[in-house]
């Protein structure tokens, strides 16, 4: 696939009521191809009242909507999942446009999130609550899960397509109405993603869509008529998110940030090691809170487990999303390119050996693009700022630990816990991590701790606030509240 001429997609609409409307704020700002630097459309901001309206609509909606069957309710997710892979391609091109993932990047995160459209039709069996007979003399006792109202989810700009499918399938399924504001920096595939949703035959109301910024979050935040909000992105806006939703007598759920960890030890397969760490590491251009950019290798192997590794970085193809060779496309905003290299420049700074410099990294036709090539430092140390801090780019740090032992020690320092993956041939190691690792997320042997659509995302530490997650049975009681009903007959 080669680059072809960006479209004008105009002016990025809000959706309420079933009407596309242009929001009320006075902000906005444009939405820019990172590969190119052109702005390929325009989000307006919604103002206060933008989301009262869509509040209101939501509890309407709410009231009929919810004594619908469930299997009822679930019908329109059928249509919208086969709507979605109906339009996979198109999303994933207009997705590589407005983020700068490759292709098959774009194509891999809707895959994801059409998986969780699918658990979500899953509501009949999700739905079931206990029962227990006689579970006093006489008494039969059954829990009860029932919808709550209008829910709200604010997502970010690295999984567009994905992130809000953790949330809006189960959410309408369980019987309540969902509005999304997604990130402004790449709404038009939340935006077409709705038009699907709206060709899928839900009724006016159920879903919902608000653009903005900071104030428009606010407002969502503060609104009474929303009974909870999920949130993800960074650690200190999570904790914010937390905090002012909870103040504001909300359920809420927020991913934050993260730091992740590889360990390596001298058993593992370092060329399956190797390749799986960078591309951990590298896609989507690092910018996933599943990259694993720390790399802890036991000793014995570093220095041969490092090679791997600067060869595999060094075969990366740095370039635009829609070329079939890319593997790293740009980064999302020249701001957000510039604070990476100073990551890169603080690593060198501290005394780490940058052994794989990708800042020099030139991409023919593509001289406005935020492009900038994989980084790899050896020798770094866990008190450095880029083995503590998120740098959410192509940098992987590679430190050294005596054994197994050191290298579990120095992961669970870290004050995240998101995800970690352990590289190993010993199954007591294998054992050890399971039970004693402290993320949320864990694989052995796999690069990537990513949980399939029937399981909740996991988080710990400060990665994440709140009790449930995202996805799986998690969202479903986020979704719900459990009644109990007693019954007895004398």
């Amino acid at each position: 696939m080669s680059q072809e001429t960006a479209t004008a997609y105009g002016d990025v609409h809000n959706y309420v009521d079933g009407e596309w409307v242009a929001p009320d704020g006075d902000a906005g700002q444009d939405v820019v191809n990172p590969a190119t630097g052109e702005a390929i459309a325009h989000v307006g901001f919604s103002s206060t009242g933008d989301v009262d309206e869509a509040v209101r609509t939501g509890q309407k909606a709410f009231e009929s909507w919810s004594d619908r069957a469930v299997e009822e309710r679930v019908q329109p997710l059928f249509r919208f999942k086969q709507l979605l892979e109906e339009h996979q391609d198109e999303l994933a091109e207009l997705l590589v446009e407005e983020h700068g993932k490759t292709f098959g990047e774009a194509k891999g995160e809707l895959r994801r999130g059409i998986e969780n459209v699918e658990a979500a039709c899953g509501a009949p069996t999700l739905l079931r609550g206990g029962h227990v007979q006689h579970a006093a003399p006489g008494i039969d006792e059954t829990g009860v899960r029932q919808p709550l109202g209008v829910f709200a989810a604010i997502t970010p700009f690295n999984f567009p397509g994905m992130i809000p499918l953790w949330f809006l399938p189960y959410a309408v399924a369980t019987g309540n109405a969902f509005v999304l504001k997604p990130s402004e920096q790449d709404p038009l595939v939340p935006q077409r993603m709705v038009e699907l949703i709206e060709e899928a035959g839900f009724p006016d109301g159920v879903v919902q869509l608000v653009n903005g910024g900071v104030d428009t979050v606010n407002a969502i935040l503060e609104h009474d008529g929303i009974e909870g909000v999920s949130f993800v992105g960074s650690t200190p806006v999570a904790r914010t998110i937390y905090e002012k939703a909870a103040a504001n007598g909300k359920r809420v759920q927020a991913q934050g940030g993260a730091k992740n960890h590889v360990i390596v030890t001298e058993s593992a397969d370092l060329d399956f090691a190797a390749e799986k760490a960078v591309g951990s590491s590298f896609a989507c251009s690092g910018e996933r809170c599943l990259a694993n950019d720390n790399v802890v290798v036991e000793e014995s192997v570093y220095e041969e487990f490092l090679d791997l590794v600067v060869e595999e970085a060094e075969r990366q193809v740095v370039g635009y999303g829609l070329d079939d060779d890319t593997t790293i496309g740009p980064l999302i905003t020249p701001d957000h390119e510039r604070t990476v290299r100073n990551y890169v420049e603080t690593g060198v700074q501290e005394g780490a050996e940058l052994v794989v410099d990708g800042r020099d990294i030139t991409v023919e036709g593509y001289e406005d693009g935020n492009f900038l090539g994989p980084c790899v430092f050896r020798d770094v140390t866990a008190d450095m700022t880029i083995a503590r801090e998120e740098i959410f780019g192509p940098v992987i740090n590679l430190m050294s630990a005596s054994d197994f032992d050191e290298a579990l020690e120095t992961m669970n320092e870290s004050d995240f816990g998101n995800a970690a993956s352990l590289f190993t041939g010993s199954g007591k190691e294998a054992q050890r991590f399971r039970h004693d690792a402290e993320a949320g997320n864990l694989a052995v042997n796999a690069g990537t701790a990513a949980p399939m659509a029937f399981f909740h995302f996991g988080g710990e530490k400060d990665s994440f606030f709140g009790d449930l997650h995202a996805q799986a049975e998690d969202v479903v009681r986020f979704y719900t509240d459990e009644t109990v009903y007693i019954e007895r007959w004398p």
